[in-house]
């Protein structure tokens, strides 16, 4: 299965080589990289959290469909009409 993680991931070594690369000073490349970390813990909370609200609102999206099909509509039309007509008598 397809996850963000991984892709979140290579963007965050692609970051962490780009320090590596060309920031010279070590407490700084230090301090990048901290941050780099922190981006990529941040961000896959948030997409794990974004996920499983989609998954949760989909699936009551999905029940409220099947529970809409399960309605007997003839019946209530019938009821309905039953209401109307004995008002209408009086």
């Amino acid at each position: 299965m397809f996850t963000y993680d991984t892709v979140i991931d290579t963007v965050q070594t692609g970051k962490k080589q780009f320090v590596k690369t060309f920031v010279q000073n070590e407490a700084v490349a230090n301090a990048m990289n901290e941050f780099i970390d922190a981006q990529a813990e941040y961000t896959k909370k948030a997409t794990k959290v974004g996920m499983d609200t989609f998954t949760t609102l989909t699936t009551e999206m999905v029940k409220a469909g099947q529970n809409a099909m399960k309605f007997d509509y003839t019946k209530f039309g019938e009821g309905i009409m039953k209401a109307y007509t004995s008002t209408a008598k009086k």
